[in-house]
């Protein structure tokens, strides 16, 4: 009976535990970071309109919207997220908070589409005083946030090698495809972090120098760092960085 009743007990708890992963993507501002992704997405396939050959753009469109289909991409992410972290709560505690509410508003203003439109030829230049500076840089070597947007180049340029490849079957080779990824990682991490504490004061400007801290505490515990390693894994599963077309279509066995 108590083995039944332990049994009965746990599968009770299991869906309010999973339950806990959705909840964490919600808080975390993973959906609104998803839409403002597919608001660049479109801005890139006009911008290819005029420069590619019809059929090459055609392909393009349609890989990169089987591709980036929101709920496959949603549930790609959560899905690595599950697995990659042990626990969601401590996160979850955190962009609960009010200060959480605050990054999160934080990250998504920066990303919407008006305000990429508004920098597109880059950021101001963000004064700072000597402490703000420091906890900039404390938490731009805390957050993989050049890993991140190193990601999110590679998935866009990924579409575009695809549908090439399609085009012209055998242009490039799985050896090749793999090197130049990581070549272009790795090129992608540096520019970005050339950049990176501008950047990271721009975002995080309405934050005071004790918020800041605050965040930058979380971001450098290990529930912090577990989670932020944890929602990079997910974000390239999200954007199927380095797989094909095809190996997303075919059903899993």
């Amino acid at each position: 009976m108590r083995t039944l009743f332990a049994c009965l007990l746990l599968c009770l708890s299991l869906p309010v535990f999973a339950d806990a992963y959705a909840e964490l993507y919600r808080a975390a501002g993973w959906p609104q970071q998803r839409a403002h992704f597919h608001d660049a997405l479109e801005l890139a396939q006009r911008q290819y309109q005029g420069t590619l050959p019809p059929a090459i753009y055609q392909a393009l469109v349609t890989n990169s919207n089987r591709r980036f289909a929101p709920q496959a991409m949603d549930q790609r992410a959560l899905a690595a997220l599950r697995q990659q972290l042990d626990t969601p709560q401590p996160a979850l505690d955190f962009y609960r908070s009010a200060l959480g509410r605050r990054v999160v508003a934080a990250e998504i203003q920066a990303s919407r589409r008006d305000q990429l439109a508004q920098h597109s030829n880059g950021l101001p230049r963000m004064p700072a005083e000597s402490n703000r500076q420091l906890l900039i840089r404390h938490l731009a070597q805390a957050l993989p946030a050049s890993q991140a947007g190193a990601e999110v180049s590679l998935a866009l340029a990924g579409v575009a090698a695809d549908s090439l490849s399609q085009m012209i079957p055998g242009l490039l080779s799985g050896n090749q495809a793999h090197g130049l990824l990581q070549g272009q990682r790795q090129r992608l991490i540096q520019q970005i972090e050339a950049d990176l504490d501008n950047t990271l004061l721009w975002v995080y400007r309405d934050l005071s120098d004790p918020e800041l801290q605050e965040y930058l505490d979380f971001a450098q515990s290990a529930e912090g760092q577990r989670y932020f390693q944890a929602a990079l894994e997910a974000l390239r599963a999200g954007l199927a960085v380095g797989r094909s077309t095809a190996e997303l279509e075919a059903p899993a066995i």
